[in-house]
């Protein structure tokens, strides 16, 4: 069984910063692609961003190319979103999620390919 557990989340005024965490547990995390998915209320779940398991390879959803960065480290078995210039509709929660499948060179963008999820953390972003 792998537990996720994100933190980091909290409240920011319009044009800060917050970093999430998410730390993994319970299986080989270096080898796991790793991403990050919000959703607000009343919308559907949203990709933000994805890592591959060698952190080679990034992947930005579009509303949040240029101000959201993804990272790990595979010593603390964590990933990292650092989110910068937030705006109003980056408010959601945040939920990190690991890929099933190991090894892959790319990071999924499809919520699908992921077998496991954290029980997320909320980003509230105030005018």
């Amino acid at each position: 069984q792998v537990q996720l557990v994100e933190s980091g989340g909290g409240l920011v005024q319009a044009g800060g910063s917050l970093r999430l965490s998410c730390a993994a547990s319970g299986r080989t995390f270096s080898t796991y692609a790793m991403g990050w998915f919000r959703q607000a209320p009343g919308k559907e779940r949203e990709f933000v961003a994805a890592i591959s398991w060698s952190g080679s390879n990034l992947y930005y959803g579009d509303s949040v190319k240029g101000r959201f960065t993804i990272s790990r480290d595979n010593a603390k078995n964590t990933v990292y979103l650092q989110m910068n210039s937030l705006k109003l509709e980056d408010a959601a929660v945040y939920y990190c999620a690991a890929d099933r499948r190991p090894l892959v060179p790319i990071a999924p963008i499809d919520p699908s390919l992921y077998a496991y999820w954290g029980q997320g953390t909320q980003v509230t972003v105030s005018s």
